[in-house]
This record gives structure tokens, sequence and C-alpha cells, in this order.
């Protein structure tokens, strides 16, 4: 909600807009697949919008979905399927934290590892601990 009320869509955009934030449709979308461990949510013809705040990109995705079961036969990395996902903080994320608090890759893959990957968590870590 945005404080003091409703407002209309241009003061949102332009609200947006000086917050450094865009928005913008993916068009021709067919199919959203999101694989749990142990699920599978598939949103058919979905709505989606990619958000981008400071350079990062969140994409929003608006259907219902269908959900079922991981099938057994699914393509797993042993059996020559998709490899597995990479382990870790994202890379857009350690990059964001190196440039915010201006420290090395080290420090900034420890300090997501440390607050469970929330970057602004891991940057206010890093600039409260040594009077940065």
């Amino acid at each position: 909600m945005i404080p003091g009320g409703g407002r209309n869509p241009r003061q949102v955009e332009a609200m947006m807009r000086r917050l450094g934030m865009t928005t913008e449709p993916l068009a021709g979308v067919e199919e959203v697949v999101v694989r749990t461990r142990t699920e599978e949510h598939v949103f058919r013809a979905p709505e989606v919008t990619i958000l981008t705040v400071q350079g990062v990109r969140t994409y929003q995705v608006v259907g219902n979905p269908e959900l079922r079961p991981r099938s057994a036969g699914a393509p797993t990395a042993a059996s020559g399927g998709a490899p597995p996902a990479p382990s870790g903080p994202p890379e857009e994320d350690i990059r964001l934290v190196m440039d915010q608090a201006n420290v090395s890759r080290e420090e900034a893959v420890e300090a997501l590892v440390q607050s469970k990957g929330e970057p602004a968590e891991a940057i206010m870590r890093i600039l409260t601990r040594g009077g940065r």
C-alpha cells in the first residue's frame, strides 16, 4: 500500500520513476513452471511483468497454477537432464552487496550466507560491523 490514501496511476508511475523502478510486460508467455522438490506449479498463459529496481529484475507471474506432483521420470543431472542449480547466493546479489558495501567478493558472499541470502541485511551487516 502507498501511504496517504489512493493515488492515480500517473502519480504512482511518476513516483516509481523517481525511485528508479520500471515495469514492463512480457508478451507472448505460453507457460511458466515453478518446480520444487516435490511438486510443480504450472501457469498456462500467465500475465508476466518484469519489475526492475536499481538494476535488479524481478518477475511477477499472475495466473492460476495447476499443481501437480513432480514426476518420477523428471530429468535430473544424474540421468543426463538439466544440471543442478548453482549453490550459493545469486551473482546479482553478490554484485549488489559488493557495490553497495564496497567489499570484496568473498566478504559479500560471506555476508549473504550469514544473512540467509538477504542482500539488504548483508549490506547492513557489513556497514555496521566495523564503523565503515
